[in-house]
């Protein structure tokens, strides 16, 4: 049975779809089997494995009941995706009157979740009921935090949403763990927003940091993970060792 991961983050530009993609690629690359779930309208951890996002089925007819998960899966080289597009922010309002809707995602993914190792979902910029779908569906959370000062604004909203669902809808609901992103090593900034978030955060921070790194933000806009697009830049290494740490059950360190 699969770990199910929600990546998530109400605020937008922090990496959660980067994180997404290239730590399901990663962990594809040590051997496992892995599912991305684009749980995002704007798709892009769908483009980001060069998948079309006009393809149908997709995550939208799975969460209206009108196809099965099984279904709107598309198989590529580095992992399995069910993919996304802008049709799925329509999915907030038609839910409105349906019965368990914070359960559509969570019930649609139960078959599948044999066939695989993790399940990654990728999460929308906004604490809505899609995020709630995402949140009630999954084992753990990781959230993803850009080393900007701004990198803890509305992150107790997050935390104290997250508590709400562990109380109220998924009682095994856990936090796996933040991940910082977009570490600038040149900078005194960066060093001092992780020690900043460190000393204020009560949560597993994963040891790995990722780093900021051109050809990591070149690699989506050619629909490939960094591992494929340039396997010796200082992003492919630094979702390498996520992954190692993932795969292995390190996973963070307590602080």
């Amino acid at each position: 049975m699969a770990k199910t991961v929600a990546i998530v983050n109400q605020k937008g530009g922090v990496g959660k779809t980067t994180t997404c993609v290239n730590l399901a690629a990663s962990l594809t690359a040590l051997g496992s089997r892995v599912l991305v779930c684009d749980f995002d309208p704007q798709g892009n951890a769908t483009s980001g494995f060069g998948v079309d996002k006009n393809c149908s089925p997709n995550i939208y007819d799975v969460l209206l009941g009108a196809a099965a998960a099984e279904k709107a899966v598309i198989h590529t080289r580095w992992a399995d995706v069910l993919p996304s597009n802008k049709s799925l922010s329509g999915a907030t309002v038609e839910l409105i009157g349906v019965e368990r809707r914070e359960y559509r995602l969570r019930d649609s993914l139960v078959q599948l979740k044999e066939g695989y190792d993790y399940v990654f979902i990728d999460c929308p910029p906004s604490l809505e009921l899609l995020t709630l779908n995402a949140l009630c569906a999954s084992d753990t959370l990781l959230v993803p935090i850009q080393c900007e000062y701004y990198a803890l604004e509305g992150l107790s909203q997050l935390m104290h949403t997250i508590e709400l669902v562990q109380e109220r809808l998924n009682p095994e609901l856990e936090m796996e763990g933040v991940v910082f992103t977009m570490y600038d090593a040149r900078t005194n900034l960066s060093l001092q927003v992780v020690e900043n978030v460190k000393d204020s955060l009560e949560q597993n921070i994963y040891k790995t940091i990722i780093p900021r790194n051109v050809r990591l933000a070149e690699a989506p806009s050619f629909g490939l993970p960094i591992n494929l697009y340039d396997s010796r830049s200082s992003g492919a290494q630094g979702y390498r060792d996520l992954a190692d740490e993932v795969i292995n059950n390190k996973l963070y360190a307590k602080l």
